[in-house]
This record gives structure tokens, sequence and C-alpha cells, in this order.
């Protein structure tokens, strides 16, 4: 009997060790908005098994108005989250502790766009014409930036607040609208009409924009986790590169709604703006923070400045 015991308790023993190390670690990442191809590399890595293969079992959820990630994230139910990178700047100038871990789309999908036939080309062109604005974010910031780079005389402009149904500007009531060249832009020729796209990067305005991000406290506490996450996340990320038609397809099972020519576009109008040079995918370089807290601190909307060497690390890409 006694023996009988002992054997009991070791095979107790073995099994828990055997859960443990078949346990994975469970994380939630909060995507930067709705479901779509913008996030084909999240998907990727879910759907090929690239986190499972870690050792990690992981949640990704959309985000949008009513989810910001930096809130989702801080708030300590949720481990990884992607948002833009003026975000990361300015929520630590306010005491919270986020990280960038590596920057998605390393240059900047918004643009400026009108309809073809208003004649509207370059900034020079707004004068006198109805500019829609999304209040409050990256978005606002990177037109601001272009406007004082080009000398545009904000009092001859009608500025609107707008949101995201693209509708005012195919009616004719908005001159310039305010997009993602990888989704709005491609709405509106989907619908038949012809655009012009003023492109900020053609005047020295170039943001980071999708940034995947976690905070100081995760770092500190997991970062084998967020080693193993980040490693896989790219992975997922450089597949979708490698074959979009395949990311698109995957991204179809994430939303009930979403159409596979319009989803394989985006990926294909992306892929310029993933890697855009020969650096690694997710890089991240010290002068393009300064630069983009600068441009913060001029515009008002980052009222301190921080240590930028400490809003962002490397150490996860290879």
């Amino acid at each position: 009997m006694r023996y009988r015991a002992i054997a009991s308790v070791i095979l107790l023993a073995l099994s828990a060790l055997c859960a443990t190390a078949r346990a994975d670690d469970a994380v939630t990442v909060r995507l930067k908005w709705f479901n779509h191809a913008q996030f084909a590399g999240f998907y990727v890595a879910q759907d090929k098994g690239f986190y499972k293969a870690a050792g990690l079992d992981v949640n990704v959820q959309p985000g949008g108005p009513d989810f910001p990630a930096v809130q989702m994230v801080t708030g300590g139910n949720e481990q990884f989250g992607v948002t833009g990178a003026d975000q990361i700047l300015i929520a630590r100038s306010k005491g919270v502790p986020v990280v960038a871990l590596a920057v998605i789309y390393r240059r900047n999908p918004f643009v400026l766009f009108s309809l073809a036939k208003s004649g509207i080309k370059s900034p020079a062109d707004f004068a006198g014409k109805t500019i829609g604005i999304k209040i409050g974010g990256n978005e606002e910031l990177i037109y601001r930036a272009v406007l004082a780079k080009t000398a545009v005389d904000k009092s001859k402009l009608n500025e609107v607040p707008v949101k995201f149904d693209i509708s005012p500007l195919l009616a004719g009531t908005i001159d310039v609208w305010p997009g993602y060249l990888i989704n709005e832009v491609l709405a509106a020729k989907e619908k038949g009409f012809d655009v012009n796209v003023v492109s900020p990067t053609d005047y020295g305005i170039d943001l980071y924009a999708d940034t995947l991000f976690t905070t100081e406290k995760m770092l500190a506490e997991k970062p084998d986790v967020v080693r193993k996450f980040v490693t896989a996340t790219l992975k997922g990320w450089a597949d979708a590169i490698a074959a979009p038609d395949e990311a698109a397809k995957f991204t179809l099972k994430y939303g009930s709604k979403l159409a596979y020519d319009h989803e394989f576009a985006m990926m294909k109008a992306s892929l310029p703006l993933l890697q855009p040079d020969a650096k690694p995918l997710g890089w991240m370089d010290a002068a393009n923070w300064s630069a983009m807290q600068k441009l913060l601190i001029d515009a008002g909307f980052q009222k301190t400045p921080v240590d930028v060497s400490k809003a962002f690390t490397v150490e996860f890409i290879k």
C-alpha cells in the first residue's frame, strides 16, 4: 500500500509537471481599429500557428473608438496593443508607462485626398476649399504639419470635423478628405471615383504609424513572453508580405462583412509601407521618434518632452 501511495504521488507530480510544460502563456493583443487587412500579420501568426509554436495562447481583439488600445492595455487585463506611435509619446508624457516594441507601418499610410475632378493636387490648392479633419489624433497632427511645412494660410480654409464615412467627399460637400491610402482611397476608387492624393511624405512628414507596444511592467516581469510574442508577430507579418493574397484570405475569417478584393487591395497597397527599406521588419530609429516628439510639442499635442530612448526598444527585433 505504501509503495502504491508513493507511486500515486509521483504520478500526480509528473502529471502536474507535464501540464505546466504544456500550458501556454495566455495574452491578449488589442488592435488599433476594427478587423481588416491593416492587421493581417497578426491573423497570419494566429492562423498559421506561429503563436502556438512559441508557447503562446493569443487572443486577438479588434480596437476602435470604444476600445482604445493604450487604455485597454494599461488597464491591466491585456498585455499588448497596437496604436499610433504618437500616442506612445503622448501617453508617456502623462506618466503612462507604455513602451513601443516594433513599428508595423514604418511609412505612414495617412494621406489627404480629393476627387480628381476638383483639380486639387497639392496643399497650395486647399485655399478656399472645405477640408475634412479628424480631430485630436495622428491624422490632425500630420495635417497641421503639412500646412506648416507648405505655409498654407489656415484662415483661407473651411475646416470641418469628420468621422469615417467618406460619403460627404463623394457627394461633394467636403473637398479634401483625411484618410488612409490603404483603405478610404481604395474605397473611393471601388465606388468608381478617380482621386488625387496629397502624400505628407512628399513634404517631409513621415511619422511612424501602427506600433506594437506593451507596458514597462510586462517588460520587467515577463520579457520572455514579450520576446516570443514579438518574434511570432513579425514572422506573421513577414509571411503576409511574402504572400499578400493568402494574408487577405486569413483576414476574411475575422469579419463577416469583409470582401476579399478589398482586403487583397489593402495588402498590396500596404507592402511598400510595411518595409520601405532594407532595415529589419518592425525597426525603429531614435531620430524618427525625436522628430515626431518635436512635431507633437510644436503643435501642442504633447505638453512636456519625454526621454524617447525609454519610449521604445528594438531588443526583440532581429
